[in-house]
């Protein structure tokens, strides 16, 4: 009876510090992986930005309404911005830098709001605007895990700035409502508006996804490169506005990781079960050692999948 109750009490603590490692992976391994796809992102960016740049806008010069001195009209000299520059990249591609001085962020967002993207860094809502074009630009970050982006987004009041650079240009935006919580099913928050907006949203309260915490910003156009309307196609196929569950369904674990998951749990499972073995019939710290090694080579990768297959948080 006693053995019984020993080898119960040792599986609990086991398993207790199986699911300790998992949280602290959670938490904060994921941000290793966070930080080595935004150095990789930075650079890709930058080499975006200054291929763009190399491509030199049409200069277009027309005459303005308003007459010169002498009775001539005045010349206005404008510029028009490559239209592959508006257009939003494939899912998981860098679409540009967000800054927000406030709570020290200073991140490249990519193109979409899947875990996969947001494990990159913060997300861009398919269907929205880009940042600097007219209407509601949508973004999403994590607020506790993947390095937590949007960890103090809380602290964003009315008149605080946020900045986004694109490759069609450098945009301020002027937060006038924040922070304010909604259900994962209010799509309304990423609906489209007729002046050029930012909404940036997460999970609320931290460590849950019960909510969704938004804020809400204006462009300045006197502090930022003009608008751009966003176009209607790419290649012929017509842009589809964001789902009206995408606010849900982005936190949605990926169903193709359960079976990893799962096959890499038996695995941790036989590998410990050796490990254990072994000790008990050689018990010297030379096996503990020998054994420690394998059991953490499949323990960590069992650990990504589950953390993708497990419904997430922002």
């Amino acid at each position: 009876m006693r053995r019984t109750i020993a080898a119960i009490g040792r599986a609990l603590v086991t398993i207790g510090l199986l699911i300790l490692l998992f949280v602290v992976y959670t938490l904060w391994g994921t941000g290793i992986f966070t930080a080595r796809a935004q150095a990789q992102l930075k650079d890709d960016f930058q080499k975006e930005l200054e291929a763009a740049q190399r491509d030199n806008p049409v200069v277009v010069t027309t005459p303005s309404t308003e007459p010169r001195k002498g009775g001539k009209p005045r010349r206005t000299t404008t510029t028009t911005t490559p239209a592959r520059l508006l257009v939003a990249g494939p899912e998981g591609d860098p679409e540009g830098i967000i800054t927000i001085p406030k709570i020290g962020v200073e991140k490249v967002f990519v193109e979409g709001v899947q875990l996969t993207d947001l494990a990159k860094g913060p997300g861009h809502y398919p269907g929205t605007p880009l940042p600097g074009q007219i209407g509601n630009a949508a973004i999403a970050g994590h607020r506790t895990t993947h390095g937590a982006p949007f960890y103090n987004v809380d602290a964003l009041a009315p008149g605080d700035k946020i900045f986004v650079q694109t490759l069609a240009g450098k945009y301020t935006y002027k937060v006038y409502r924040a922070p304010f919580a909604v259900k994962p099913t209010d799509y309304w928050v990423v609906r489209n508006t007729k002046d050029a907006q930012l909404t940036l949203t997460s999970c609320n309260p931290r460590y849950s996804a019960a909510e969704r915490i938004v804020i809400k910003a204006r462009l300045v156009r006197e502090e930022s490169d003009r608008p751009h309307k966003q176009p209607t196609s790419i290649n012929g196929r017509k842009i589809r506005p964001p789902r009206a569950d995408e606010l849900s369904t982005a936190l949605e674990g990926q169903a193709n990781s359960v079976k990893p998951s799962l096959f890499l749990g038996l695995v941790v499972a036989v590998v410990g079960l050796l490990w254990w073995w072994a000790f008990r019939r050689w018990r010297h710290p030379l096996t503990w050692v020998v054994g420690v090694v394998p059991f953490l080579i499949v323990l960590f990768p069992f650990y990504v999948y589950l953390e993708r297959a497990l419904p997430n948080g922002y």
